[in-house]
């Protein structure tokens, strides 16, 4: 068995700390993501699946926001805990590849200042906990191979099915190592039955909504399958810049440095390969390039102890480093700059726009609502083309004086759909006008755009009314849906 050093707790904690106190500080400067006005609604309709994901991330929103009130400050709370949690989950991944304190406090500080933690522990997204998720399964992997300990596997096999409760996405990583354990070993930790005691207690786990997905029809495949079709080829193209410009250009000499030090230790050969292995997949698949970046993170704590000997040698050019580092990473995902100026990440970063303007939506669809004549407002409805308008509309609308807006789009169709009594004017919500779904619309014509100061998918959508639905709405709703 290797031994390790002692925990650098301290210090370590210092740097998580500080990382939280800094995204607590910016965590209302904007406004909520899409994506949380989504989780908001899910939280509060609470099941064991939903189309296009599992339940844990509107459950810890409901959490989060009962607690600590519904505001994107309140919301986000929890994510900023997690984040913390991830950096000091960072460290001990150093500490388990032999390094000291300066390594450990290296690594946390790297992790601190990388783009993609902080754009993921900005946000509530399900990319915030699979972070947090994956990290754990790498330090009881390695833990795993260092010690030779197959009881391990019931630590891995554990956080894998929570974290099949959050995204079936970690499969991947785990795929990928066992595949890499295949071909360059140790293979002596494949042949136990704690391994087969770790996949059951994964399976355990995650059942309640591998149960609930076969019950409906396995939707989360549709839903993935039309991102790989809509935005594949971009996503290929894409992925090795994105690699190296989303956890930050001035890490990759760590990671490089962590891969190939990971390379000469025969025991955890396997983890380097792990990364490759990993990007393979995901440019088969068409996957999103973040898909792969939580493993940098782990190369990057390889590459700890060297990247500490170094700075010792270098100490002014490894603060310059690290705060341009920081500097970047916190201009492209937090919101530090005028929201006027935010198109300038967009190219790197596009969640940055999405959470900005959702009010002036809301306000633009109730000023137009108010123009619906009082007597058939009674029968009138709110449509929207994505679950980002109908959760600012749910978010923001009843103080405006507005009814809930519905969609078609992800669990939005499944949660409620208007009456048939509903047979008045249909105020459409697009982001781009659809003939399509302005077919299933009587006379449908537009009355007004949205006009965001940043070049979001919002910016510009249009606002279409309709004198009524041509057909019941219960008839409408199957034709309505939509899954990407």
């Amino acid at each position: 068995m290797i031994a390790t050093r002692p925990f650098a707790t301290a210090p370590v904690f210092a740097v998580a700390g500080t990382l939280a106190v800094l995204l607590t500080a910016l965590s209302g400067r904007y406004g909520y993501h899409r994506d949380e006005l989504y989780f908001l609604v899910a939280g509060q309709k609470l099941d064991w699946g939903y189309v296009d994901q599992p339940p844990l991330t509107p459950l810890l929103a409901r959490v989060s926001t009962t607690l600590f009130g519904e505001t994107p400050m309140g919301l986000r709370v929890v994510s900023t805990v997690a984040t913390a949690i991830t950096v000091v989950v960072v460290a001990l991944i150093a500490r388990e590849f032999g390094s000291g304190r300066g390594g450990q406090v290296v690594a946390a500080l790297c992790a601190a200042v990388s783009g993609f933690l902080l754009g993921v522990g900005h946000l509530v997204s399900t990319a915030t906990y699979d972070l947090l998720a994956w990290m754990l399964i790498f330090l009881f992997a390695v833990k795993l191979l260092r010690t030779g300990d197959g009881r391990w596997w019931l630590a891995l096999g554990l956080t894998a099915g929570i974290a099949l409760q959050n995204k079936y996405l970690v499969v991947l990583p785990v795929g990928a190592l066992l595949v890499a354990l295949l071909i360059v070993g140790p293979r002596t930790v494949l042949r136990s039955w704690w391994l087969a005691a770790g996949v059951a207690v994964a399976g355990l786990v995650a059942l309640p909504n591998v149960l609930w997905q076969f019950q409906h029809d396995w939707p989360q495949l549709t839903v993935a399958g039309g991102i790989s079709s809509d935005d594949g080829t971009e996503n290929r193209i894409m992925f090795v810049p994105l690699q190296l410009l989303q956890l930050s250009p001035f890490l990759i000499p760590v990671w490089v440095v962590g891969f190939r030090r990971l390379w000469r230790m025969p025991w955890a050969r396997s983890v380097a390969l792990a990364y490759p292995l990993l990007c393979v997949v995901v440019l088969a698949v068409g996957g999103k390039p973040y898909y792969a970046l939580p493993l940098l993170l782990v190369l990057v704590a390889a590459g700890a102890a060297p990247t500490a000997e170094w700075l010792n040698r270098h100490r002014v050019l490894g603060a310059g480093a690290l705060t341009l580092a920081a500097v970047s990473s916190a201009v492209f995902t937090l919101p530090v700059l005028p929201a006027s100026a935010v198109d300038f990440v967009l190219p790197v970063n596009q969640e940055q726009g999405e959470q900005i303007g959702w009010p002036s939506l809301a306000s633009a669809v109730a000023d137009q609502w108010e123009r619906i004549p009082a007597e058939q407002r009674s029968s009138a409805t709110i449509f929207t083309g994505n679950y980002g308008e109908a959760g600012a509309l749910r978010r923001y609308g009843p103080e405006l004086g507005l009814p809930p807006a519905y969609s078609g789009h992800m669990s939005f169709a499944d949660w409620e759909r208007p009456a048939d009594s509903q047979t008045g004017p249909v105020l459409l919500v697009e982001i781009e006008r659809s003939p399509a779904l302005e077919g299933h619309f009587r006379n449908c014509v537009p009355v007004g755009t949205i006009d965001n100061i940043v070049d979001n998918e919002e910016d510009g959508a249009a606002l279409v009314r309709c004198d009524s639905p041509a057909e019941p709405w219960s008839t409408l709703w199957p034709k309505l849906r939509r899954y990407y």
